[in-house]
């Protein structure tokens, strides 16, 4: 099978399994069922949870046990896009390629599902599937505390936070201090990273990978997430709207520090390939490197979108 073969199956296999993880009809208001499955169903790559399935299928895992934490992996994205997308922070009308959902459903509404989708991928990782195996259930608990981690102020969230403080002033007017090379970095392993780091090492701990796998999986997909912010950035300069599902250019507008800001679109792109070739020599250690896993990180690199 091809890279974008195995690639287009597994997202096709996410894409199946993600509504059968919604809150039933007679369960949840139908005007926030409507904003989560807006949102949550409306396309885009799945890169996380086909990071969470490859990286279960390098260690040998069994699939059906990795896919609601792979859904919930992408509900809790899902959720950072609606919040990141609102007026008070960055402020934006696009997202893949439709309306973002605060425009179609108002803000209180997108609020609403954000936090309807964060809890709800918790509650999918803590009840399913249901195992009598405790060596499993361990691993669980573990891939919980992880994912929680990448999501919330030591990861995701405390990146956010890092980077709306660098454009936005506070109620008394102040901004934080531009972003030096080792701030953004520090900014992006954690706004773009820790979530992506997480959905690879995830689906290694899930699927029983002894620990020099895993360790190795997690500092090839620490890079991964690195790279793909540093293409984003140059994607937010390179690309068009169109080709992006999103607003291109808008960074820029706002000021915000982005490595082609930093150190230009050339450096930029190479700085990329490091990361790919670290990604590359991690994984080699543990005779990876010809694996889907790998592949997924040379397409982060070569992506138009």
């Amino acid at each position: 099978m091809t890279l974008s073969s195995y690639i287009e199956a597994t997202r096709r296999d996410v894409e199946a399994a993600l509504p059968t993880y919604l809150p039933a009809p007679d369960a949840c208001p139908t005007v926030l069922l409507e904003a989560m499955k807006y949102s949550l169903l409306g396309g885009g790559k799945r890169l996380r949870p086909i990071l969470c399935l490859a990286s279960g299928d390098a260690v040998g895992a069994d699939r059906a046990m990795l896919m609601p934490t792979a859904c919930a992996i992408e509900m809790i994205h899902t959720y950072s896009l609606i919040h990141d997308d609102l007026p008070a922070m960055d402020n934006d009308t696009l997202r893949r390629g439709r309306p973002t959902l605060h425009v179609v459903a108002g803000e209180g509404q997108a609020i609403l599902a954000g936090d309807g989708l964060l809890t709800l991928a918790f509650q999918v990782i803590s009840a399913h599937p249901r195992s009598a195996d405790p060596a499993f259930m361990t691993r669980k608990i573990r891939a919980i505390e992880l994912v929680a981690g990448a999501a919330g102020a030591v990861g995701m969230v405390g990146g956010q936070a890092i980077d709306l403080a660098c454009v936005t002033p506070d109620p008394q007017g102040r901004v934080a201090p531009a972003l030096d090379a080792v701030a953004l970095r520090h900014m992006h392993l954690k706004k773009t990273g820790a979530l992506i780091r997480a959905s690879a090492t995830a689906g290694a701990i899930l699927g029983g990978a002894a620990s020099p796998l895993v360790e190795a999986i997690d500092t090839a997909a620490r890079e991964f997430g690195l790279a793909f912010q540093i293409v984003d950035d140059i994607l937010d300069v390179e690309g068009a709207s169109a080709e992006l599902g999103k607003t291109a250019g808008k960074d820029a507008a706002a000021g915000k520090p982005t490595y082609p800001s930093l150190f230009g679109l050339d450096a930029s792109k190479r700085m990329a390939a490091d990361c790919l070739a670290r990604a590359e020599t991690a994984l080699a250690s543990v005779q990876l490197a010809d694996s889907p896993l790998m592949g997924i990180g040379r397409w982060i690199i070569e992506r138009r979108n």
